[in-house]
């Protein structure tokens, strides 16, 4: 019976969305973190009566036909990059992004990762890097004997050093965006790759360009909406016993056919 198959497609699709939304509901926390979606697509049809056909010597035709589905796939997980929540840390080196763009942080093997968690830190020269000490794109060395670190929302990086009236300027940060955020691939770490489907980033000053603007000491949380998710995660679950409930029934029909005498 097709309708064992149809249900259990059913239930890897369900137990795949449940995947989706617990790695949601695990990030909530997650600086920067952008929720997941789960999209489904029908699968073939086989088609017992094929609609248009030729129903009589008078040129008649089919209206509709018979076509009966054989199930559901998963056809992407897409990643929603709408603004989170801004939060005060009074940190100065966190920098959250209000609006469009990603923070460019430079990989030990050379290429450039992207990200919008701007929790940053020193390292022992001084530089600006991410907590796993990968080092962000812009910013210069900070003196050791800097009092004050300003980082302003076109991305300039000042700092206050004895003797100076005036801030010294030490580095720009600038900002990537591209064409489908939606395209980058995922590397953990809060840190996301450019692939063929995200297309070229396109690197602007923060607040030109249509380039969000940077605020210190602030921070940008998960866009994760948790009564979303938790109403999202009881849907799936429905779902899922109810494709079970077809895999039994099913297995019913066949017995049923089975004692038949």
């Amino acid at each position: 019976m097709r309708s064992l198959n149809i249900g259990a497609t059913g239930m890897l699709a369900q137990q795949l969305n449940v995947e989706v939304i617990s790695n949601n509901i695990a990030n909530l926390n997650t600086t920067g973190f952008k929720r997941h979606r789960a999209e489904f697509q029908d699968l073939l049809y086989q088609n017992e009566r094929r609609v248009g056909t030729a129903s009589s010597d008078a040129g008649t035709t089919v209206p509709s036909g018979v076509q009966v589905g054989l199930g559901v796939r998963t056809a992407a997980v897409y990643r929603m990059h709408e603004q989170g929540n801004i939060l005060p840390t009074s940190n100065a080196l966190d920098v959250a992004v209000q609006g469009k763009g990603f923070f460019q942080i430079d990989m030990p093997n050379g290429d450039i990762a992207y990200t919008r968690a701007g929790s940053f830190q020193l390292n022992e020269n001084g530089e600006v890097v991410t907590a796993d000490g990968y080092l962000l794109r812009g910013p210069g060395q900070v003196p050791q004997n800097a009092q004050s670190v300003t980082i302003n929302a076109s991305g300039e990086v000042l700092v206050k050093v004895p003797g100076q009236a005036q801030a010294q300027n030490i580095g720009q940060i600038n900002l990537a965006s591209f064409v489908n955020e939606a395209g980058l691939q995922a590397l953990g770490q809060n840190l996301l790759m450019e692939t063929e489907a995200s297309g070229q980033p396109q690197e602007g000053i923060p607040g030109q360009e249509q380039m969000g603007t940077l605020l210190q000491g602030f921070l940008e949380t998960s866009n994760v909406n948790i009564v979303s998710e938790i109403t999202n995660l009881i849907t799936a679950q429905r779902a899922y016993e109810m494709n079970s409930r077809v895999i039994e029934t099913s297995d019913q029909m066949m017995g049923t056919l089975s004692n038949l005498r």
